[in-house]
């Protein structure tokens, strides 16, 4: 879910054409979040703004909570950030903001046509009953405003999850980080007629001398 869903931002990223990366600006590093200064300056004018309401920001923690629960093995997404994520999507990306601001509107109307009160004043069993509408809807149905809102909040909130720390580590995403190789498979060195030299294979697959350079003078090849 987590590669899926991070693929729909990668190419979507808005870069300022006003100020952009000149060769040899510095990268400041602050906790592994390198930015430039346009970058940095940018990133503070998306910050001093707001967008959604107190209100429209109760409902996106409903939601966000809905599709990514806290369990045993990881925090909710409302606790790793998720709202705040799409709160700066929408700045950052200003096509997502009407799309978000009528689904949301949308499904106020929706629970004020069935239960008379806003979304966020129902119950959570009312709740679901709207919010299994929008996930799972018939076949004629699936083009709705409300289906295609739920579809791409969905995606935003899983985005904004797997790319925090807590959707890392309930991933145990490791990054780029050395690991220990132990060779080709022994069943595809007998499909194709081959195998290690054992002498070789004892220097060269010994995890404890990965870092060292081999002195392949030692070898004949």
């Amino acid at each position: 879910m987590g590669g899926m869903a991070s693929s729909l931002f990668l190419g979507s990223c808005i870069t300022d054409k006003e100020a952009p990366i000149e060769e040899g600006d510095i990268i400041e590093e602050k906790e592994g979040y390198g930015r430039t200064p346009a970058e940095e300056e940018r990133d503070e004018e998306i910050y001093s703004k707001e967008f959604f309401s107190k209100e429209e920001m109760a409902t996106i923690i409903i939601l966000a909570d809905i599709i990514v629960p806290e369990d045993e093995e990881s925090v909710s997404a409302s606790e790793a950030g998720v709202p705040e994520f799409i709160e700066f999507i929408v700045k950052d990306i200003p096509g997502h903001q009407l799309p978000m601001r009528g689904g949301l509107l949308w499904i106020n109307r929706e629970s004020s046509k069935r239960f008379d009160a806003a979304f966020n004043e129902i119950s959570e069993e009312n709740q679901m009953e709207i919010i299994n509408h929008m996930a799972y809807p018939k076949d004629f149905e699936k083009n709705s405003q409300g289906s295609i809102f739920f579809r791409n909040f969905r995606d935003l909130v899983v985005t904004g999850y797997f790319t925090s720390e807590p959707g890392f580590k309930y991933l145990d995403y490791r990054g780029n980080t050395p690991n220990v190789w132990d060779g080709v498979p022994s069943h595809i060195l007998e499909k194709h007629g081959m195998k290690y030299d054992e002498d070789l294979l004892k220097v060269a697959m010994d995890p404890e001398t990965r870092n060292e350079v081999m002195d392949w003078n030692k070898y004949e090849v």
